[in-house]
C-alpha cells in the first residue's frame, strides 16, 4: 500500500451515494449484563457523560494538555491503556455496544481513572456537537467493515464524516485508523486522501505495517492475527489551509 499504489484503491463507484444518516445497525446488546455491570452501566458511565447542547472540551477541562477521543471501544483495552499512561490528556471514549461499555466501566473504575468521560452510543450524534477545533487526536481502531458491498454505506468512514473529523480536529491533530479488513483499509485511505485538510503520513511500508510504539494490542486484534489477518495502521495529520 504505497502511497502510489494508494492513489486509486478500491474505492466507491459513487462516494455521494454512500453517504448514510448517523445511526447503528446490528444490535447493541449481546449477552445478559451481570448485576455489577448492570450498575456501572445506570450509576456510573453518567457520572463519566457528557453535557448537553454544545460542547468544548477545553472549556470541561481547562487542566488537560490535550483531547483525545477514541471511537469503538471494543473492550476498552486500548482506550484504558492510552488513559493511564498520559494522565495529563483527557480522554473522550465512545461505545454503542453496552458489554464493551461494561468492561470498559470496570476497567476505569478499577483503576481510578480520572482523565476519562464515555458515552455509550453513535459517536457521531455527540460528536456534530462539539466546538471546531478542539480535539488533538482521534482513534478509530478496528470499525465495523460491513464486509457484504450492498452494506459499504454503513460504515463509519465516509466522506461527510471526514469532513467532520477535519471540523473537529485542530490543525497538527493526528487521526489513527486501523483495519484488519483490506478493501476497507483501501476505501478507508482513499476517503482521507480525497479530502484536502488530511496528509497521510506513511514514507515506507513500514509505517503503516506496524503499530506506533504507544498501541496497546487488544483482544480483537489478537483475534486478527490467529486469523492470519493483517492490519495496516494509516495515521493522517490535519494541515494548515
Amino acid at each position: 500500500m504505497s502511497k502510489a499504489s494508494a492513489s486509486s484503491p478500491d474505492k466507491p463507484s459513487s462516494p455521494d451515494k454512500q453517504r448514510v444518516r448517523p445511526g447503528l445497525y446490528g444490535r447493541s446488546k449481546g449477552k445478559t449484563l451481570s448485576p455489577k455491570q448492570q450498575g456501572l452501566i445506570q450509576h456510573f458511565l453518567p457520572t463519566l457523560g457528557l453535557p448537553e447542547g454544545e460542547i468544548d472540551p477545553r472549556g470541561l477541562w481547562p487542566d488537560a494538555d490535550q483531547i483525545w477521543i477514541e471511537i469503538g471501544l471494543g473492550g476498552g483495552e486500548h482506550f484504558v491503556a492510552q488513559a493511564a499512561a498520559n494522565p495529563d490528556q483527557q480522554l473522550i471514549g465512545f461505545e454503542p455496544f453496552q458489554n464493551g461499555m461494561a468492561k470498559t466501566l470496570n476497567t476505569v473504575e478499577r483503576l481510578g481513572l480520572r482523565n476519562v468521560s464515555l458515552t455509550m452510543g453513535d459517536a457521531r450524534l455527540t460528536l456534530s456537537r462539539f466546538v471546531a477545533g478542539c480535539v488533538d487526536r482521534i482513534f478509530i481502531l478496528y470499525p465495523d467493515p460491513w464486509p457484504k458491498r450492498r452494506h459499504w454505506k454503513r460504515r463509519l468512514i465516509q466522506p461527510d464524516f471526514v469532513r467532520e473529523l477535519s471540523r473537529l480536529c485542530r490543525v497538527g491533530a493526528e487521526i489513527r485508523f486501523v483495519s484488519d479488513i483490506d478493501h476497507y483499509q483501501q476505501a478507508a485511505l482513499w476517503q482521507f486522501l480525497q479530502n484536502p485538510d488530511f496528509t497521510w503520513t506513511a514514507e515506507s511500508c513500514a509505517d503503516w505495517q506496524a503499530p506506533p510504539e504507544d498501541h496497546t494490542t487488544t483482544k480483537y486484534e489478537q483475534k486478527a492475527f490467529r486469523e492470519k489477518r493483517t492490519p495496516a495502521y494509516l495515521h493522517f495529520v490535519k494541515r494548515a489551509v
